[in-house]
């Protein structure tokens, strides 16, 4: 019996008073915030349900556990665990004294090969000609940010953004915790360590990232910038690594700018805000913006925004290729959306044509054979 097989046994034994909601397809998160109260996330709402562990014991046994399997530590000195179960789902857990009420663990279900653009559509998060616009936009090595606040699923349309990547290219995936696992064969896997009991062992995202550039990559993607890793991969876009992907915790495309120049100036490379912006503003081509509807907790893309670069004033130049607008709500009371072409078309909208990608144009013809005149001017201001 292989140890995966075995860690999998014991999950499954441990985690048995929750084992109906793990199989359920329909469930895409797991929060137990007590033993004895259990909610979950169907559809983008959520659910109190009558699953509850024994006692409080037996909650805590389940998370040591997870944690004993993945080679981490949960304890009064360390509180709190990141960790993955066997089949890719994300794990968070808290134990007292970090939670009150005691034990507390977060399962974000995994979904097997990762969400497409196509699976998107069908959700009613994006449109066609959005589709095949990013799509197109990763061929052409588009440096992409993909923005939203919490648990508006940026995570899943990173991995669902990267299935445009062809499939020759050699990808380098970086994760604090793994989650995405991309369709493609040629993928290096990288994952975030935390120090042992010693202080021994860590492996940061920056270290990471600056790993991965002597490794060859075609792409790099990072599941997430959140600290002084943000200028080395600034740097990177600038000196011959395009086409990079990420996220960014944002409520919208300016503030994801504004964080990405602020992490950036995190490192321990001390540089002028002015430096900062201006390679935030030349690093990153696209900007997409997730957000979470509370009328119906569907998850959408509200708009897809061009960094033009820097105004005369030294601020940032945007402006919004596609842009949602809501419709009303569908019989069974869901929110319709259409993410529709502004009419303003990107800087580079020439590129298709000039790398000969006229036969992938089917569906955003109009952005890229647009001839209207922009009205974002350099003084326009994200």
């Amino acid at each position: 019996m292989t140890r995966e097989a075995i860690f999998e046994a014991s999950v499954g034994y441990f985690l048995s008073p929750i084992a109906r909601l793990l199989g359920d397809d329909s469930v895409t998160e797991i929060m137990v915030n007590r033993f004895d109260q259990v909610y979950i996330e169907r559809a983008g709402q959520l659910f109190e349900v009558d699953a509850r562990f024994e006692t409080e014991d037996a909650l805590l046994s389940a998370v040591h556990n997870i944690a004993q399997w993945v080679g981490r530590e949960i304890n009064q000195e360390h509180p709190i665990l990141d960790a993955r179960l066997p089949d890719g789902s994300r794990v968070h857990a808290i134990i007292p004294p970090g939670c009150r009420a005691g034990t507390c663990l977060t399962i974000r279900k995994f979904k097997l090969g990762g969400l497409s653009l196509e699976d998107l559509i069908q959700f009613g998060s994006l449109s066609e000609e959005a589709r095949e616009f990013l799509e197109i936009c990763v061929r052409l090595r588009k440096n992409i940010i993909v923005s939203g606040g919490t648990g508006t699923g940026k995570t899943s349309l990173l991995g669902a953004v990267s299935t445009a990547v062809p499939e020759e290219e050699r990808i380098i995936v970086i994760e604090d915790t793994s989650e995405l696992k991309l369709r493609q064969k040629h993928c290096v896997y990288l994952e975030v360590q935390r120090p042992d009991q010693y202080g021994r062992g860590e492996l940061t995202i920056r270290q990471l990232f600056v790993a991965s550039l002597r490794m060859r990559p075609d792409r790099i993607i990072v599941g997430e910038v959140r600290g002084g890793e943000a200028l080395d991969m600034l740097q990177a876009m600038l000196s011959g690594h395009s086409g990079s992907l990420t996220t960014v915790h944002a409520n919208s495309t300016r503030d994801a700018v504004i964080r990405l120049e602020t992490l950036s100036m995190m490192s321990d490379v001390e540089i002028p805000v002015h430096v900062a912006r201006a390679q935030v503003a030349s690093a990153i081509d696209l900007i997409v913006q997730l957000d979470r509807y509370s009328e119906d907790g569907s998850r959408k893309v509200s708009r897809i925004t061009e960094l033009i670069g820097l105004d005369d004033r030294g601020q940032y130049a945007m402006q919004d290729v596609f842009e949602c607008h809501l419709a009303g709500k569908s019989k069974d009371g869901r929110l319709l959306a259409n993410l529709a072409f502004t009419g303003q078309p990107p800087t580079f909208a020439k590129e298709p044509h000039q790398h000969g990608m006229q036969e992938r144009i089917k569906y955003s013809s109009k952005v890229w054979n647009s001839t209207t005149p922009r009205n974002t001017s350099p003084g326009e201001t994200a």
